[in-house]
């Protein structure tokens, strides 16, 4: 990522603040997210407990339509802050986990959190494009993405560590205090969302659909899905069942989305077959404790940190699909690589892991954001996170039941076949004309 687009990015007051809490946030769920598969095995002994708990925070992205459509009619930034005290309260009566009698409310509070966490990401990622340029879009994602994943290089430790020497409850309480300082920088946020800058109307696609043309004044309205309201008259009574499809029929409609999505949505379904494996992989392949996924997971965040801040560069030097298979044939490298046991190995496939599994990601959202009408990006954004994510979720629960029946050699190889696969597909679709990058690159 250049320096300037950098400076552009933190100069805007949305976008810094935003990536301050993301920061803060991010380094209590990263500890949380990997502090409770420990602690689950810890109390059991059972690797498929252990991947479930991930699942659990996964498992809310299927209602990704419903929540992002909450955020869209909700102001995006009391809904950052008072998200972020919930989960705060949320996370405290962890304190009373000590026994496997006890993990139904982990389970419940990690299902929650999750589900706060698909809302509140819907709302950030639609504060931001109101008021990022449609130019600086892909290096904040980037960024968005090294602040996000670089926790991982300090949270999984800190977390590990902080388990080993006070348990689980500490950890629980110090993931409370991240969610609360978070809720206090999303405060500072500025009151009210710019409009759209011009520019993102002029990024539309020539493959999307044209949408119905704006009554004289519409684009000063905050959200033109609301005027209705905001003239005094009610929404139509099947309105909200409207609003839940909208994302989903924008994301069909568009040549630039539908592709990326697709491939998103492939990749991490081997990612979660690979994600469910973590621990059994330690176990098993690699013969370590349980607190060694600490170690692979902050590498992977060290590979996530790099491509991070380089995404806006490449972005704008490749298109979007080249960008996004090459990252998704290095994770399938990755997971592959796992049938290995080798440290050596072990180190170098999280790395690959870390580094390619963020990039279609990270194209494809830039893509929704730059593609989508202000007044229904809360619930496309979310929409879009549901498809590439929810196969996650469900991957990671097949896993979890795999991993018990099937060599976890095999399951790794078939995630990176997968994966390579989906590679394949969505490079093969580039090469045509037709589907050019949207807009130009500067």
């Amino acid at each position: 990522m250049g320096g300037s687009a950098v400076v552009g990015v933190l100069r805007d007051r949305t976008a810094g603040r935003c990536l301050a809490g993301v920061v803060v946030s991010g380094f209590g769920t990263s500890a949380m997210w990997l502090t409770a598969g420990i602690w689950v095995k810890s109390l059991t002994g059972s690797d498929s407990l252990a991947a479930l708990t991930v699942g659990a925070m996964w498992a809310p992205v299927l209602a990704g339509p419903a929540l992002g459509a909450l955020a869209d009619r909700m102001d995006r930034r009391t809904l950052l802050v008072r998200g972020n005290l919930v989960m705060a309260c949320l996370l405290v009566p962890l304190v009373l986990v000590g026994s496997v009698h006890a993990l139904r409310l982990l389970f419940a509070v990690l299902v929650l959190h999750g589900a706060i966490g698909v809302l509140l990401g819907a709302a950030e990622s639609a504060l931001v494009a109101g008021t990022v340029p449609a130019s600086l879009l892909a290096d904040f994602n980037g960024l968005r993405m090294t602040a996000n994943e670089g926790m991982k290089l300090v949270a999984p430790l800190a977390g590990a560590g902080l388990y080993v020497r006070f348990g689980g409850p500490a950890v629980a309480l110090s993931a409370a205090a991240t969610c609360a300082l978070a809720a206090l920088i999303f405060a500072r946020l500025p009151k009210g969302e710019a409009p759209r800058p011009p520019d993102r109307h002029s990024a539309r696609g020539p493959e999307s659909p044209p949408g119905p043309e704006p009554a004289p004044g519409a684009d000063s309205a905050p959200c033109a899905e609301s005027a209705p309201a905001l003239q005094g008259r009610p929404a139509p009574a099947a309105s909200w069942r409207d609003e839940l499809a909208a994302g989903l029929r924008r994301i069909r409609g568009s040549a630039v989305l539908r592709p990326l999505v697709t491939a998103g949505a492939a990749t991490m379904l081997s990612a979660g077959v690979n994600g469910a494996l973590t621990f059994a992989y330690v176990d098993e392949v690699l013969d370590r404790t349980p607190a060694y996924a600490g170690v692979l997971y902050a590498v992977q965040g060290a590979g996530s940190v790099t491509v991070g801040l380089l995404a806006g560069t490449l972005l704008r030097r490749l298109p979007e699909r080249v960008f996004a298979a090459g990252g998704i044939l290095l994770f399938a490298l990755g997971a592959g690589a796992r049938t290995v046991p080798s440290d050596a190995v072990a180190l170098g496939a999280s790395t690959a892991i870390g580094f390619g599994l963020p990039c279609v990601l990270i194209a494809a959202m830039t893509a929704v954001q730059r593609e989508t009408p202000d007044a229904v990006l809360g619930r496309t954004a979310a929409t879009a996170g549901s498809l590439m994510t929810a196969p996650n979720a469900v991957a990671l629960f097949l896993g979890a039941g795999l991993v018990a029946v099937v060599d976890v050699r095999v399951l790794t190889a078939a995630a990176g076949a997968g994966a390579a696969a989906a590679a394949v597909v969505l490079a093969a679709g580039a090469r045509r004309p037709r589907d050019s990058p949207a807009s130009p690159r500067p």
